[in-house]
């Protein structure tokens, strides 16, 4: 969602429609929940997204024809989902107290409007060891009726994660390290072993893999490091980069063990993006025209 362009709102059901007309299917909408340290057990629900914006986001989403992923963030001050860890057995009871009650709320919501999938986590990986995770499954399946998946930080976690036999899918966001701008054989022969990495867990647990996550930041040197925001250093913009980058991860991940992919990322403002935007929108960039071909099978508009 784009600050001043709220789901429900004239501009978000205008971007929402230029994603579809890309050839979109599915859409992920994602509400905050947000802690003031990665330590910090005091977990709440964000303020970006009220339950009547998601619940348009949801309608709006459907009124086009599109499948709605309802994925929760952690949000965590100047780091990420990825370095939540509690620091004594009494701060993980009330962390996953707190997340229990904000993600039960969530998935209220989510089956109030049929979405057609939740994931119960994202990349929260120093987390998935823990017990608590089999109850807080345990009470999503019971009131939500879609699909459940959690969404793993790059294929290594999701290797790691012991509680897919509960899910429907196993979900997973890949920004691993690409090498230099210009080294296109390093660059898929990466892509590629994950993607048969993904193939052979999707074997061992007889799941299909969701890709809720590739994307890329359309700015100079982002291939080393795709996870590396705008606000942590200033380059120049490269759109190129960022469209060869995410084609060639379609090409990687066309593989029967892989039943969608996501990109990161597709804001609520129609205007957003443009050639000289660096961060990960690809919003009125070459990469547009990189998804409509993937998605529609059609390369002749641009």
């Amino acid at each position: 969602m784009a600050r001043g362009h709220p789901f429900g709102s004239a501009s978000a059901t205008i971007a929402l429609t230029n994603a579809k007309r890309l050839g979109a299917r599915a859409v992920a909408i994602i509400p905050f929940l947000w802690q003031s340290s990665p330590t910090s057990p005091g977990l709440v629900r964000g303020t970006d997204m009220s339950d009547d914006e998601l619940r348009a986001a949801i309608r709006d989403a459907h009124a086009l024809g599109l499948v709605v992923l309802v994925k929760p963030h952690v949000w965590v001050p100047n780091s990420w989902a990825g370095t939540v860890v509690m620091m004594s057995e009494q701060d993980w009871e009330e962390w996953f107290a707190n997340y229990r009650r904000e993600l039960n709320h969530i998935v209220d919501v989510a089956e109030e409007q049929r979405a057609e999938a939740l994931a119960i986590g994202t990349e929260l990986s120093q987390t998935t060891l823990r017990p608590e995770w089999r109850d807080v499954i345990v009470r999503a399946r019971s009131a939500f009726s879609g699909r459940l998946l959690y969404v793993a930080h790059n294929v290594e976690d999701a290797e790691t994660v012991p509680f897919w036999d509960q899910l429907d899918a196993i979900g997973v966001s890949l920004y691993p390290p690409l090498g230099v701008d210009s080294d296109h054989d390093y660059r898929r022969n990466t892509m590629d072993a994950i993607a048969d990495r993904l193939d052979a867990l999707a074997a061992r647990k007889r799941k299909s893999i969701v890709v809720a996550e590739i994307g890329l930041r359309s700015a100079e040197g982002a291939a080393a490091k795709p996870w590396e925001s705008a606000e942590e250093r200033v380059t120049a913009p490269d759109p190129t980069l960022q469209a060869a980058v995410l084609s060639d991860w379609l090409a990687a991940l066309h593989r029967p063990a892989i039943s969608g992919v996501l990109i990161w990322r597709w804001l609520t403002d129609p205007d957003a993006g443009g050639l000289m935007d660096t961060d990960f929108t690809v919003q009125g960039k070459p990469a547009e025209h990189v998804l409509m071909c993937a998605w529609t099978q059609s390369c002749n508009h641009r």
